[in-house]
């Protein structure tokens, strides 16, 4: 699955979140850590919300560009 991402450089670091998933962001030293560690947190973000969605059948639609 591939998601958007937006990310910011500061003085200090990189920050990045993930417009389609609403509070879900990190940061990294390095744009490829800041990239790193937001895989794991869109992981982390999916298997709460699956876990949110509890008894519900959940389906995937594809919606084109």
């Amino acid at each position: 699955m591939k998601y958007k991402i937006a990310l910011r450089i500061t003085e200090e670091r990189y920050s990045v979140s993930v417009p389609g998933l609403p509070g879900c962001w990190s940061q990294g030293d390095t744009e490829e850590e800041a990239i790193a560690n937001i895989q794991e947190a869109i992981k982390e973000y999916l298997a709460v919300a699956e876990e949110l969605a509890g008894d519900a059948i959940v389906k995937e639609v594809e919606v084109p560009a």
